[in-house]
């Protein structure tokens, strides 16, 4: 799936200015990594790509065509081909993890399917298969409101590789996990876009995962990008402007531990997030 935004503006509430005239192409199977200081506008960025949002100025196409002018179904079938991983996925705390990772695929499924996998798992191979490429196959069973917030980031991770979309969009997709098992995930994401030829766009605050594992890094800040470059065209000085609002040094993985509140890590199931539909 590719995208070009021409002169894209986005105006939230009325007054807050998320996004500031942004004109970004990414083409079909491309990995991009978007980095920037907290309220830089990148989850309202993946949201605009989504079509969660629509611009309040400019113009988006996807696959050359303008989302909203499409009808309402071919707009839901659009939405359908894309995979999106949140930092606190709204997965509904009774439910237990085989129904959560093979609900990605309830858009695909015939009705009976879907509701009959409601009382007995469709795929339970499937689903433990997509768990195991996140360390997660053990908690198979388990219910969702017994994981830790980082066990239910790589729940949400793990459905979308089930899901197999043409489109992943990742926001914040390893904020709860620790260095190695971050180091892992952001890996499988990028082995799963590079092995299906999918498009790939993830959000995140520790700069070395995104100079580690993606040829192209979007620096965001005041809704506006900075930089557009490929790891090694970027340079300290550009970090250390980057983040100057936020930190005297851009963040790491190692030095964002230092700043995670233990409650972040605790279960964080039912936490409440805008989707994209």
């Amino acid at each position: 799936m590719d995208f070009n935004l021409e002169r894209v503006g986005l105006t939230l509430d009325g007054k807050h200015r998320a996004i500031e005239e942004t004109t970004l192409g990414i083409a079909h199977g491309e990995r991009v990594a978007v980095i920037g200081p907290s309220g830089a506008g990148k989850t309202s960025l993946l949201r605009v790509l989504c079509t969660a949002l629509r611009p309040t100025s400019g113009r988006i196409t996807v696959e050359g065509r303008d989302p909203w002018s499409l009808s309402r179904e071919a707009l839901r079938r659009l939405r359908a081909r894309t995979g999106t991983i949140y930092q606190a996925p709204p997965l509904p705390p009774r439910q237990r993890v085989v129904t959560a990772v093979l609900a990605g695929r309830l858009g695909r499924w015939p009705l009976w399917k879907s509701y009959a996998s409601l009382a007995y798992p469709a795929d339970i191979p499937g689903a433990r298969a997509a768990l195991e490429r996140v360390d997660l196959a053990e908690r198979l069973f388990d219910r969702c409101d017994r994981l830790s917030g980082g066990q239910l980031q790589r729940v949400g991770v793990a459905r979308v590789f089930y899901q197999q979309p043409e489109l992943i969009l990742a926001d914040e997709p390893v904020s709860a996990l620790d260095p190695q098992l971050a180091d892992r995930v952001v890996g499988e994401l990028n082995r799963e876009s590079m092995a299906r030829g999918v498009t790939l766009v993830a959000s995140l605050h520790a700069v070395d995962l995104a100079l580690r594992w993606f040829p192209r890094v979007v620096g965001l800040r005041d809704g506006a990008v900075t930089f557009d470059l490929p790891p090694v065209r970027i340079t300290d000085s550009m970090l250390t402007d980057l983040y100057a609002s936020e930190s005297p040094v851009p963040p790491t993985q190692d030095n964002r531990l230092l700043e995670l509140p233990a409650a972040h890590l605790g279960p964080v199931a039912g936490a409440k997030q805008p989707r994209c539909r």
